[in-house]
């Protein structure tokens, strides 16, 4: 017999932009290789337990034919003879949820759902797990990733997988968000094997959103001044680009301090991000950011581009 992760996942819709997504943690090896599957003009559908990975393109493929959640689980499940191990979770493009969690998956397991949501687990620690998904989902500020990944941390701390972690992924569509706009593939981010594989996820997380997505232009931008601007200051010296003498003493970023930002701009691909833009996230950003040297500056940026709506 195949081996049965112990998985608990979030599928979803967000009405405000059109995106579908699911996010996923595992004690399983590269999770997001298995359970998660997205299309902007279909829905998302997580197919996780004794994982039926056909579950996800054939879903797909029924909800675009114009077929109710419901409809689409009984269609897989019913032609399935191993359904009883099976469980699945799918969102339709209007954000009605369904799921299915087959007899004799390893408890604890489960399914629940909500406006625009559905979460489901199975080898999971308790019952705890989902309602804790839930209420993140719905409680968290922020776009759809920010509160599928609140979603998975809720779960893990509510309890999660009774054998543990290793993977985690999140992966949402949305109409023209891929790469140059050429496809749907608006986040696509994953965490094969690691010790804490959620934290991982949200990190590279950040650093794709920084990196691919574009944010609004802000009405008005902030100048870096004082101890922000020294000490991002002396980590564009560290990174070596920033001569050591324009380190010093600073206290207001200066000509010398943006042309070292706009070359670690390009460096890490924020091309995104004009300078100007750039530099007020970071003087908003600095405060709340985590990590030492680049890894600091790096979220600062993040934290200052989220007050910006994603375009």
């Amino acid at each position: 017999m195949q081996p049965r992760p112990s998985t608990f996942s979030i599928a979803a819709r967000d009405p405000e932009t059109d995106a579908v997504g699911v996010a996923v943690q595992s004690k399983f090896v590269s999770v997001g290789a298995v359970v998660p599957f997205v299309s902007a003009n279909a829905g998302a559908i997580a197919t996780q337990s004794f994982a039926n990975v056909a579950y996800g393109p054939d879903g797909l493929d029924l909800l675009r034919e114009g077929n109710e959640p419901a409809t689409v689980v009984d269609e897989l499940t019913s032609g399935d003879d191993e359904a009883r191990s099976r469980q699945v979770g799918v969102v339709g493009l209007d954000g009605e949820p369904a799921a299915f969690t087959g007899d004799e998956c390893h408890d604890y397991a489960g399914d629940l759902q909500g406006e625009s949501y559905t979460v489901q687990g199975n080898i999971l620690e308790n019952a705890e797990t989902l309602t804790a998904m839930a209420d993140a989902f719905e409680e968290t500020d922020g776009g759809l990733p920010e509160r599928l990944i609140a979603a998975l941390h809720a779960g893990n701390a509510a309890g999660g997988d009774k054998r543990g972690e290793q993977s985690a992924a999140l992966y949402v569509a949305k109409p023209e968000g891929g790469y140059d706009g050429r496809n749907d593939r608006w986040i696509d981010v994953r965490v094969d094997d690691h010790e804490r594989p959620i934290d991982e996820l949200e990190r590279v997380f950040k650093l794709y959103d920084v990196t691919l997505l574009e944010r609004e232009a802000p009405d008005e931008t902030r100048e870096l001044t004082g101890d922000a601007a020294a000490e991002a200051a002396a980590t564009l010296a560290d990174l070596g680009f920033l001569g050591e003498g324009d380190a010093d003493g600073v206290d207001a970023f200066g000509e010398p301090h943006r042309e070292a930002l706009e070359t670690f701009r390009g460096m890490n691909n924020f091309e995104n991000h004009p300078v100007p833009v750039l530099e007020d996230a970071i003087a908003r950003g600095w405060g709340d950011a985590e990590g030492e040297g680049e890894d600091r500056l790096v979220d600062a940026v993040w934290h200052g581009l989220s007050r910006l709506d994603r375009a």
